[in-house]
């Protein structure tokens, strides 16, 4: 298996850092939890008598939820999908991110568009082999690229030609932080941070002021001077060069479904907030692939949205 170089772009910045230690008298515990989603690193962060309990439903949904999206996965709704071309009865929780990425695709004039898999594909397996695709390669995989040719409602989910697949990775990472807050807000929790990959934000912070949670963005390896105050939203980041196919880090992991080449280096860092992480998500990377008038245009069509940072 291939593995990619990836890139943090949020992190709490170290002012949060004090509150972590201890909350007001009497207050339960900070507690940190990290781990892995969607093969990002991921952490929760809160307060409660009983977080080992909160963070051990935490840790199941993530996992029931990967069932669903990862690639990696070979019996994941997913991979099943991509690797039959169609797939019955799919789970709702796929047909709400297809939804969202549909929205994104018509937003961003078509840039963002998760049938890009088999590209995807074509770069990771080209570059872990130590060969770079070629222009006859790229144009012969570039048929098998299109969202108008999925179709998808309750009964199924199926692909118009055959050797398409789907990558939700531009998605998926912000939905799970999405019912991971969902979840917890539905058990009568607050002031809760959730970070899958992209952040997801419960209130405020779990130190008992009720602040924003201060927010670090990181632009290639500068961290910008001024956190971003993140309460009761989303924001996720994404940058072309963010995660990479190659040894050198020239090869970014977006790719233009337009040409079917990575995405320029235009911007170093596309940061967006939004209600919802998934929407966050998908809005951000999409940003990689447009200019500036373009990335206005399509956080304009999305109520809340707003860009946090483009570097």
């Amino acid at each position: 298996m291939h593995k990619f170089n990836r890139r943090r772009f949020l992190s709490i910045s170290a002012a949060a850092a004090g509150a972590f230690a201890a909350g007001p008298a009497g207050a339960a515990p900070v507690t940190r939890w990290r781990g892995v989603a969607m093969g990002a690193e991921a952490e929760i962060i809160l307060a409660h008598p009983d977080a080992a309990a909160v963070v051990a439903r935490a840790r199941a949904e993530i996992d029931r939820l990967e069932d669903i999206f990862s690639l990696y996965r070979a019996q994941s709704a997913l991979s099943r999908l991509n690797a039959a071309g169609r797939l019955e009865a799919p789970p709702f929780e796929m047909l709400e991110c297809l939804a969202i990425c549909g929205a994104v695709h018509e937003a961003s004039g078509g840039v963002f568009d998760p049938t890009i898999g088999p590209l995807w594909r074509l770069y990771a397996q080209s570059y872990s082999a130590g060969q770079v695709p070629g222009q006859g390669q790229i144009a012969e995989t570039r048929r098998l690229v299109g969202w108008p040719a999925v179709s998808y409602d309750a009964r199924a989910i199926g692909f118009a030609r055959p050797g398409m697949a789907l990558t939700l990775n531009g998605v998926a990472q912000g939905y799970i932080a999405d019912k991971l807050a969902d979840m917890m807000r539905a058990q009568g929790l607050n002031d809760i941070l959730i970070n899958t990959g992209e952040l997801r934000a419960l209130g405020g912070m779990a130190d008992g002021t009720g602040g924003a949670w201060p927010v670090s963005l990181k632009a290639g390896e500068r961290i910008l001077p001024r956190a971003y105050p993140l309460r009761d939203m989303a924001l996720a980041s994404s940058a072309p060069l963010g995660t990479v196919f190659d040894g050198a880090g020239r090869v970014g992991h977006i790719i233009d479904p337009r040409n079917g080449r990575p995405a320029m280096a235009t911007w170093q860092l596309v940061s967006v907030a939004a209600p919802r992480a998934a929407l966050a998500d998908a809005l951000s990377t999409a940003g990689c692939l447009l200019p500036r008038a373009g990335i206005d245009r399509a956080l304009r069509r999305f109520g809340g949205a707003s860009l946090a940072a483009l570097i």
